[in-house]
This record gives structure tokens, C-alpha cells and sequence, in this order.
């Protein structure tokens, strides 16, 4: 799945993680119910290690790739 995603690309988290960690210059570990399954997020960018950086509404979280779906285009 991994080749599939890039920047800008619509995504929906698929499996909630144990905790979320922020994608900011001084990342902070939040709960994982900040973000609910099901929600939409924009890929902002590919971080080291195999993290997406993705924009939901409450924030941009580093997720691994194994929690998120792509979302169709409509």
C-alpha cells in the first residue's frame, strides 16, 4: 500500500493505533481517540521511518501506512 499513497492523496484511518504522535517540529504523543475510524485526512508529506503525515480535522498525526485506506475519488 505503501507505493500507492503520495502527497495530497484523500485518506481514511482504517485501524485505530495504540496512540497518536503529532507531526510537528517537536512531536507530542496524544490519544488515539483524537482521531475517529472512518475519518478523512490529507497526506501532507512522507516522513523517515515509513510515517505519512496526514492533516485531520483535529490536527496532523504521523501514521504508518497499515492504518490508513485510501479513498476513492468521487
Amino acid at each position: 500500500m505503501t507505493e500507492q499513497l503520495q502527497p495530497g492523496d484523500r485518506v481514511r484511518l482504517a485501524i485505530a493505533p495504540p496512540y497518536l504522535k503529532t507531526a510537528e517540529p517537536m512531536p507530542m504523543l496524544r490519544p488515539p481517540d483524537v482521531v475517529s475510524i472512518g475519518e478523512e485526512g490529507v497526506i501532507i508529506d512522507r516522513r523517515p521511518g515509513g510515517y505519512w503525515a496526514v492533516r485531520f480535522h483535529r490536527g496532523a498525526f504521523l501514521l504508518g501506512a497499515e492504518f490508513l485506506e485510501v479513498v476513492p475519488p468521487r
